[in-house]
């Protein structure tokens, strides 16, 4: 008879909608306060839609912008403005968009949003300059822990 070694696994709480109201209200009080109006999209671990938010003053296609750098940041699980270098034609990933079934967006703004390590989400802020943009969705991460 041999003895097995049990292993324990932690479950990881999964981004939950209030999360992601707290991620939409942090980021949008970071821009604000820097006299941006942005959109913000949160995706959840599996690409769905948690929650959206376009102020009225920002521009229509920022809303698009939010969430394919959302949806850039959880497929590649890294920061956009980190990417930007890899598509470029002499980079590693410049195929990359058409093999994806998404068009994908390597501007900074899109950050993955994980808890104990793991995963469980991504956030998008489009409307601002893209470097305003990372630190609106990097103040809404702040604010997450």
């Amino acid at each position: 008879m041999s003895s097995t070694t049990r292993t324990t696994r932690t479950a990881v709480v999964p981004l939950t909608t209030e999360d992601a109201d707290l991620l939409v209200a942090a980021a949008r009080t970071a821009a604000e306060a820097a006299g941006a109006t942005v959109s913000v999209t949160v995706l959840d671990a599996g690409g769905h839609l948690l929650a959206f938010r376009r102020d009225d003053r920002a521009v229509l296609i920022s809303g698009e912008t939010s969430t394919r750098k959302a949806y850039t940041a959880l497929q590649l699980n890294a920061p956009t403005a980190d990417l930007v270098e890899a598509v470029r034609p002499d980079g590693p990933f410049h195929t990359l968009p058409t093999a994806l079934d998404r068009p994908l967006l390597f501007i900074a703004g899109g950050l993955p949003v994980h808890r104990d390590g793991r995963l469980i989400g991504a956030i998008g802020v489009g409307g601002a300059a893209p470097d305003q943009d990372h630190g609106f969705a990097a103040a809404a991460l702040d604010a997450l822990v």
